[in-house]
């Protein structure tokens, strides 16, 4: 069976399962769509080898049928069994999220008249708030103020991506997977690139969905600075991808996530911040922090590439928080215990 025909002649019995229980074709295609999302849509390793899991979950929970034959019932009913599992929220909503997808990428070729999963609502997750750093700890982090300056094509790297990260709000995937300018060749095809002359980055996210996502001062200082350096990185192992890329790790390709989170976390420590940063903690400072300055949800919306503004609402919470703690230590009667 090709992996995006996908359509069984009439009459012809659906391929029989193997000895775990899959069927082989299911996991041709599985692997096709997987391969479509690194590929096309840069998702990391970890995002894909999770999405994996679900699918193979999918399939456990139905040995003896091909994943092409399951309904909305059943998609239902493996939720409801990896619910009693002890799967929790979130984890379930994940799995939901690659069954749909699966599903989106595969219905047409199957020659599905819907989307299973499509009907299907993923269990309530409770909104935890994301961690922000403070203004001053951004300052601290970017600034570097005790460090010698960014000097060496590593440091000046690092110093291009947080910024970056920072100013643009951008997840992690979404900066790994920026070209430092668009390209267009036989082996790739540029989605998300650096406009620097105009001042911002063309981002591909979520979704498959682009925006346009503006660069302050500091960033385009420090993405000139990388620039500049960005070649003494290539080496003739370094593929038509890599040379396309903007952000390269130290052996010539382009640059993995969990090589940005251990630099970030790496200079957080230098410059002491006490707490850990990830580099969706920058995303989350953005979004905080031009909240308490703009107050403009409907702009944060859209800079950071939310579907919905409910997504975004949760950065309310943390501006408020900022606002109680000002209120805290300025009002007079702010917390004030009787001395009944």
């Amino acid at each position: 069976m090709n992996a995006h025909s996908g359509r069984r002649p009439p009459g012809r019995a659906a391929p029989a399962a193997d000895a775990a229980g899959h069927t082989a074709a299911d996991d041709v295609l599985a692997e096709a769509w997987l391969s479509e999302l690194g590929a096309q849509q840069r998702y990391s390793g970890h995002t894909l080898a999770a999405y994996r899991r679900d699918l193979q979950a999918l399939q456990r929970c139905f040995p003896d049928q091909a994943l092409d034959t399951l309904g909305e019932a059943q998609i239902r009913q493996a939720l409801g069994r990896l619910h009693a599992s002890g799967l929790q929220p979130r984890s379930l909503a994940r799995a939901l999220a690659a069954w749909r997808g699966y599903y989106e990428w595969r219905a047409p070729a199957a020659g599905l008249t819907r989307n299973p999963a499509h009907g299907v609502r993923a269990p309530r997750i409770p909104h935890s708030l994301p961690k922000a750093l403070s203004v001053d700890q951004a300052q601290a982090l970017l600034d570097r103020r005790q460090l010698p300056p960014a000097e060496t094509p590593v440091e000046r790297r690092d110093m291009a991506m947080f910024e970056i990260l920072y100013s643009g709000g951008l997840r992690l995937s979404e900066l790994i997977g920026l070209d430092w300018q668009p390209v267009r060749t036989p082996g790739h095809a540029s989605h998300s690139w650096i406009q620097a002359d105009e001042g911002e980055a063309v981002v591909r996210g979520k979704g498959g969905k682009t925006r346009i996502v503006p660069l302050g001062r500091q960033a385009l200082g420090a993405l000139r600075a990388w620039l500049e350096v960005r070649a003494e990185l290539l080496n003739p192992r370094s593929d038509e991808d890599a040379r396309a890329a903007l952000f390269l790790g130290e052996r010539g390709q382009r640059i993995g996530p969990r090589v940005v989170q251990l630099r970030l976390q790496a200079l957080a420590q230098r410059v002491g911040l006490p707490l850990h940063v990830h580099p969706h903690s920058l995303r989350h400072s953005f979004a905080s922090h031009l909240l308490q300055s703009a107050q403009d949800l409907r702009a944060v919306q859209e800079l950071l590439g939310h579907a919905n503004i409910s997504t975004t609402q949760i950065y309310t919470r943390l501006d408020f928080q900022h606002l109680a703690a000002s209120y805290d230590q300025a009002h007079p009667r702010a917390q004030r215990k009787s001395k009944d």
